[in-house]
């Protein structure tokens, strides 16, 4: 059994690891935004924009942390799918009525901030126009690396870091208000 962050046993490892990668990535957006004091505490315990890793209830997932406005997917394993785990955070984004999915991959050896957050075409697209920016100014600004694979646009993908999105989810949340 392996032991999760809050002391309590989890049969499967696989599972314990990427509940701990969601837990890390909601407390690192949670620091890094300023959503939390000295201790890892709610500034406001009731305010929409906290990230949270919510309850999964029924058939249909709502994704593994809700940062407003986007709904992460999180994985912590060796090989990436990533076009397949986009079409899933898209789905979960629909289910959990948020505008954005996205996936989160945790990096080997790295700390929080150098997971890779990926972003499929449709969504990388909408979320530029939302911030009202050109293509090149999104690539810099947020450090973004484009992924073609092959003929099929659905397979293309945009990545950047976690310290990257964290500076994005705080740009398009000031659009959005």
């Amino acid at each position: 059994m392996a032991l999760m962050p809050d002391g309590g046993a989890v049969a499967n490892p696989s599972k314990a690891r990427g509940t701990a990668w969601e837990s890390a990535v909601r407390d690192h957006l949670n620091e890094v935004l300023g959503l939390v004091d000295e201790h890892g505490k709610f500034k406001d315990i009731f305010s929409a924009l906290n990230i949270r890793r919510p309850a999964q209830e029924g058939a249909k997932d709502v994704g593994d942390v809700h940062a407003p406005p986007f709904v992460l997917e999180c994985k912590d394993v060796k090989a990436p799918a990533v076009p397949t785990w986009l079409r899933q955070a898209q789905v979960e984004a629909t289910h959990a009525g948020y505008p954005y999915g996205v996936v989160v991959h945790k990096v080997r050896r790295a700390g929080v901030g150098r997971g890779r957050v990926h972003f499929d075409i449709r969504t990388w697209t909408r979320v530029r126009l939302a911030l009202g920016v050109s293509t090149r100014r999104m690539r810099e600004r947020y450090g973004f690396i484009p992924a073609v694979r092959g003929l099929d646009s659905t397979r293309w993908y945009l990545s950047t870091d976690v310290e990257n999105f964290t500076q994005l989810v705080a740009d398009i949340r000031v659009v959005m208000t």
